[in-house]
């Protein structure tokens, strides 16, 4: 689908000044979130036909966009309001500020495993500081897609934010046209190709990425508390999360009945057949459940599987399933799992897990389950992550002022609240200086003035 509007005009709206005002972009935010609140039966529609999601975990798309929008509306003023820096003696009499102006044109880049979410996130923030956009939606959702077309073109004029469908065809073209923020959210392998594509232009990025975030689990953690939220935070959309715990590091002493109270959980939440579940969303498509089963098949093979197991290609559905490994060399710790499945490795203390997380590439997301205030100072002071949560799972993502963002192969950058609306605004430094008072001093001939000078500018 080719762009409706070229992104030159887009591009023109802002530095015609349009989009500056804050009436402006609120009245922006009231389109968005009316057009949300009267699609919002299809967008449950869309992400059950896409992701197979329940309607609790549609709802969760809904209500952090909603909330986004809402955090933006309290605080926009603010955000907006010159920031005052104190100038130096030898400057007075000056003003110094810093002003957050728009970049122009902002290309968002959005995932198939929360396509709602993820493509009208980061939109918010691109339009509360200021820009025109062009969405580009995930073709592997592809209801959802033209759910957004729908909603965008309702909301919108297209010199203001238009949506472009697509594979990745359509999105190398769109890499092609200059823009002036890149926003991707991904896998690290297209991550890099939309890095080397922005370097074209000098156009900066935002790569929100992923990886394996680990979980660990030491012996003073409450276990029957543990294992709800590392269940929840696991088979939340199938485990197509982002920041979903990735493996578990589980401290010698505790492995065996944290197992258990994990195995009991998984029951209690989706039944003795999971398959069968309408709480346990569908794996996206074909290429990633093949991909799954092939790692799952391979842990069966080597009887490594403790609980679960079950797969249904002709439905994309997989059981949760938690599977022992006994070191990194293992299959399921090359790369994101990106489902259903959890490694359980067994560590003596917390040192040697964090010797482990920090032999690997640093993590979106960190979790560690401990009432020790001592080991979450030592995780926090010895590791490098994304974000980090303790003590539970994803919940970090709810806090609507928190920034979020990679570190490392993880990503670069950051939005959510106000961390967004800078992003993806230019902090322009302004220093103001009057006429009066212009002392000679600095101007040449400086004959013998440096022992002044010296005096002055200490």
């Amino acid at each position: 689908m080719p762009l409706r509007t070229p992104v030159s005009q887009q591009r023109q709206l802002v530095s015609d000044g349009q989009t500056r005002p804050m009436a402006w972009r609120l009245e922006q935010l009231d389109r968005l979130a009316g057009a949300i609140d009267a699609h919002e039966a299809a967008v449950f529609e869309a992400l059950a036909n896409d992701l197979g999601k329940p309607e609790v975990e549609a709802y969760f798309e809904l209500v952090a966009v909603r909330q986004e929008i809402a955090l933006v509306r309290k605080r926009l003023r603010r955000w907006m309001a010159p920031k005052r820096v104190p100038v130096p003696l030898s400057l007075l009499p000056s003003r110094a500020e810093v002003i957050a102006a728009p970049l122009g044109c902002v290309l968002v880049i959005g995932p198939w495993n929360y396509p709602f979410l993820l493509s009208l996130q980061p939109l918010v923030s691109v339009l509360a500081a200021g820009n025109t956009a062009v969405l580009k939606p995930s073709e592997h959702a592809p209801a959802t897609a033209a759910l957004l077309d729908r909603l965008i073109r309702a909301a919108f004029e297209p010199s203001t934010v238009q949506v472009v469908q697509g594979d990745g065809t359509a999105a190398a073209a769109l890499l092609q046209e200059r823009f002036d923020h890149i926003f991707f959210t991904g896998g690290e392998r297209v991550g890099r190709l939309v890095m080397a594509a922005a370097a074209q232009h000098l156009t900066p990025v935002t790569l929100e990425l992923g990886g394996k975030s680990p979980a660990v689990v030491l012996n003073d953690a409450d276990l029957e508390v543990s294992s709800r939220r590392l269940v929840w935070g696991k088979c939340l959309n199938a485990g197509q999360t982002c920041i979903a715990p990735d493996y578990l590091l589980v401290q010698r002493g505790v492995a065996a009945p944290l197992l258990e109270r994990l195995e009991a959980r998984i029951r209690h939440c989706f039944g003795d057949d999971p398959l069968a579940s309408p709480d346990l969303a569908s794996i996206v498509n074909a290429a990633q459940f093949k991909r799954l089963d092939g790692l799952l098949q391979g842990a069966i093979q080597r009887g490594q599987v403790v609980f679960g197991g079950q797969s249904d290609a002709a439905r994309r559905r997989m059981a949760p399933t938690l599977i022992r490994v006994e070191s990194f060399d293992d299959p399921l710790m090359a790369e994101e799992l990106f489902g259903p499945l959890l490694p359980v490795l067994e560590v003596e203390d917390l040192q040697q897990a964090m010797g482990w997380i920090n032999s690997r590439p640093k993590p979106l997301a960190l979790y560690l389950f401990s009432a020790s205030g001592e080991s979450q100072r030592h995780l926090l002071e010895g590791t490098s992550s994304g974000g980090v949560c303790l003590n539970d799972v994803v919940m970090q993502v709810s806090v609507p002022e928190l920034p979020f963002g990679g570190v490392g192969n993880s990503g670069m950058g950051r939005y959510h609240g106000e961390a967004g609306f800078q992003t993806f605004s230019h902090l322009r430094s302004v220093l103001r200086r009057p006429f009066q008072l212009d002392v000679p001093l600095r101007y040449p001939p400086y004959g013998q003035r440096l022992a002044l000078i010296r005096q002055l500018l200490r």
